[in-house]
């Protein structure tokens, strides 16, 4: 006859409950499997699946019961390293859409903007744009699998424990936003290049034929060029993207500050 004790079935559901409230986290805000166009049932059933997957191959939990006070903090604690995981990914998506903004303010598309669903908010086209370009390029490179990878390994470098993070570890998650105004700018140069170029050139012509009207001139000019400057470096623009993704895939291990590590 098989007899199951209270401590063995608690420290089963620990072994599933501590995990499962970290995947929920990322799950809940990470880009592409966080967007609000997947239904909340659909991101659950995602999250208990790879909880069942890893749970077997993660180290040992902490013995604690969930349902005491200290495994209460520690389902907590697991949430927010999940959340901030996934914020630290969202910056990187942030930084395409800042470069999006970028190209369509200087293109003079920067008022041309329309509803998106998935973030409740105006977004302009440009940005949009190149948002939907970066998700097809983290799906190209398996990025869902890179989530589950890496939530493998966040147990390793963030052991699950009653110990609090370090005081440095949101400090981190801020300083990480400057990624995005510095990688989104650096996307956006090739196209800002050639838009100055435009912009130099029209104000020299305009010096040079007074009569000329740059207004009539100027925009059509402005925006043709930043659509065929834009065409042409989205060929090139693969490369950046991928070591964008892997800086916010190291990111998302390395935010969190453990006191005494």
């Amino acid at each position: 006859m098989i007899t199951l004790t209270s401590v063995q079935l608690e420290a089963w559901i620990a072994a599933f409950i501590y995990p499962l409230s970290r995947i929920l986290g990322l799950v809940a805000s990470a880009p592409v499997v966080g967007s609000t166009g997947i239904p909340r049932r659909t991101r659950l059933m995602l999250g208990l699946a790879i909880t069942v997957a890893l749970a077997p191959l993660l180290p040992p939990m902490p013995a604690v019961s969930p349902s005491s006070g200290a495994g209460l903090w520690i389902v907590a604690q697991q949430m927010l390293i999940g959340v901030g995981m996934g914020f630290a990914m969202r910056i990187v998506f942030a930084a395409v859409e800042v470069a999006g903004e970028f190209i369509g303010l200087e293109m003079g598309l920067g008022f041309a903007t329309f509803f998106d669903p998935t973030s409740s908010s105006q977004t302009p086209v440009v940005s949009e744009l190149l948002n939907l370009l970066a998700i097809l390029a983290f799906l190209a490179l398996n990025g869902p699998l890179l989530y589950v990878a890496t939530l493998a390994q966040s147990f390793e470098a963030i052991p699950v424990s009653t110990t609090p993070l370090g005081a440095a570890s949101w400090k981190n998650l801020a300083e990480l936003g400057s990624l995005m105004f510095s990688a989104g700018l650096l996307l956006a140069l090739p196209v800002l290049v050639a838009l100055m170029i435009i912009n130099l050139a029209l104000a020299v012509l305009t010096r040079a034929a007074p009569q000329l009207n740059v207004f009539a001139i100027g925009f059509p000019l402005t925006l043709g060029g930043g659509l065929i400057a834009l065409a042409t470096s989205l060929h090139y623009m693969a490369v950046p993207l991928q070591a964008l993704f892997e800086q916010g895939m190291t990111a998302m291990l390395g935010f969190a500050q453990v006191p005494g590590r």
